[in-house]
Formats: structure tokens, sequence, C-alpha cells
């Protein structure tokens, strides 16, 4: 799954984590990628920082996407923002499109792009 939505894009972005956080409570292989304004997501406090009327707090569900699935930001996007490895919450990777595509590629993958 990937989503390029963050603040400037609130309700795609907490559909796109709010699918992720389902789909890992339902026992399903998640890998969440955050490229162009996702990316700051990944960031300590920053998922906090933001609110959707009648939806579950985008922390508790990016904390629930971590906890039972991978989660990936974009090596280009993050350089982009100026933070790297060191800036990101735990169990947050940073890696670019080999990644992706071979996470895409894998037999039981099923890629959703919001």
């Amino acid at each position: 799954m990937k989503t390029t939505a963050g603040a400037d894009r609130l309700e795609t972005c907490n559909q796109a984590l709010t699918v992720a956080a389902t789909a890992v409570a339902s026992g399903a292989d998640v890998s969440l990628w955050l490229t162009g304004e996702a990316s700051w997501l990944a960031l300590p406090g920053r998922a906090e920082e933001l609110a959707l009327e009648h939806a579950a707090p985008l922390a508790d569900l990016l904390a629930a996407v971590r906890a039972g699935g991978r989660v990936t930001v974009c090596t280009q996007c993050a350089a982009r923002r100026g933070f790297g490895a060191d800036d990101v919450l735990p169990g947050i990777r940073i890696a670019g499109a080999a990644v992706f595509v071979e996470e895409v590629l894998a037999p039981t993958a099923q890629a959703l792009v919001y």
C-alpha cells in the first residue's frame, strides 16, 4: 500500500492508514509506503498534529501498522524533506524504488495506492 497524501489531503491520508491498519488487524501482510507529503508522518509527533473529524486518529492508525506490518518512507522523499533514518519513528525504514518493486512483485502482494 502506498500513500502520497499528508496534511495536504488529510481525508485521503486517513483513508489509506485506515485501510492499512484494518488489513493488519485482519492478519494481512501489510507494507505501507509513505511518499510525497505522507513522508512527514514518519517523524515523531507529526501524525499527532493532524486530526480528521469522524475518523480514527492518524497516530493510532500508524502505530497499529508499525506494530503489525512494515512502514517505509521513500528515500528521495525523505531527502527532499531533509530527514534521514535517525529521524524517523522506531520501526520505520527508509528505502528506494527497488525495494518497493520487490515488494509489489512478491507472489502474495496486492498493491493499493492512495
